[in-house]
């Protein structure tokens, strides 16, 4: 394949699609997959049975697919799996799963990953996230759609943050992060939604609105966590016009689901 410099070194079992490219000095290891039109730039390792998809961007100096970072790994063949259409920027660290937890982490599509971000073992990561420089995440981290994370975070093992959300510059994470919230801080707190990132994805203002409520219910009235969400539940009994009816009651639903699944307490 023309498209592999000559000082790359690629296992013979590695399978890659005939047009993805790959970059001087790099290592490709036996069962590593890689899918249509993604190009691997210098200096990059790939190693463990790590699944790559189509059309994704990794630059130079990563390390994708190490074992983990947890002492009671013992060689299992656990894996890592990253869709489509992903940017990878220079000095992240990405690693396999162990098999306690079902032995995969998982990174969607669409992501913006910038430099030296680790995603620890058994993260979930959905699409359209961006992680800033130097984000870290411990292991069984879950990223829903659209979430931000500002440079120099540190998430705790096993947090939620629900779509949508946006984490702060330098904050430190130990709870989880409802749907549409701003959080940021050591010790953290919730400064009010994510509006920008609302509008900037189209949301209607009945929507962004109703956005807010459920913020005031949850934040701003006193309530318990169980009372607020009895009171989030009810608006699904409002009325909207058509054209924000679905979307609402999926804003809602989604808000629901987060809390009823909420494991470390929310970020209040």
């Amino acid at each position: 394949m023309s498209n592999i410099h000559p000082t790359a070194l690629v296992d013979a079992h590695a399978e890659l699609d005939s047009s993805v490219t790959i970059g001087p000095y790099t290592v490709i290891g036996p069962h590593v997959r890689i899918g249509q039109g993604t190009r691997i730039a210098a200096h990059c390792v790939l190693e463990g049975h790590t699944t790559i998809g189509s059309h994704n961007a990794i630059f130079q100096f990563n390390s994708i697919g190490a074992v983990p970072q947890d002492k009671k790994y013992a060689g299992e063949p656990t894996e890592l799996v990253i869709g489509d259409h992903n940017t990878i920027r220079e000095f992240c660290t990405f690693n396999l799963g162990v098999p306690a937890a079902g032995g995969i982490t998982r990174v969607g599509n669409h992501n913006w990953i910038m430099a030296y971000c680790h995603i620890a073992h058994d993260c979930q990561i959905d699409d359209h996230t961006t992680l800033a420089n130097n984000t870290t995440l411990g292991g069984h981290v879950h990223l829903a759609d659209w979430v931000t994370v500002g440079g120099l975070t540190g998430i705790h093992q096993f947090v939620k943050v629900g779509s949508h959300a946006m984490v702060g510059f330098a904050s430190a994470v130990s709870q989880d992060v409802p749907p549409y919230m701003m959080v940021d801080g050591n010790p953290l707190a919730v400064r009010g939604i994510n509006s920008v990132g609302l509008k900037r994805r189209d949301f209607s203002a009945t929507r962004v609105a109703q956005v807010k409520h459920m913020h005031r219910l949850l934040y701003r009235q006193g309530k318990t966590l169980d009372d607020a969400r009895q009171a989030i539940a009810a608006l699904a009994s409002g009325s909207f016009d058509a054209a924000d009816a679905v979307g609402a009651a999926a804003d809602i639903t989604l808000m629901n689901d987060f809390l009823a699944q909420a494991t470390r307490g929310i970020a209040r």
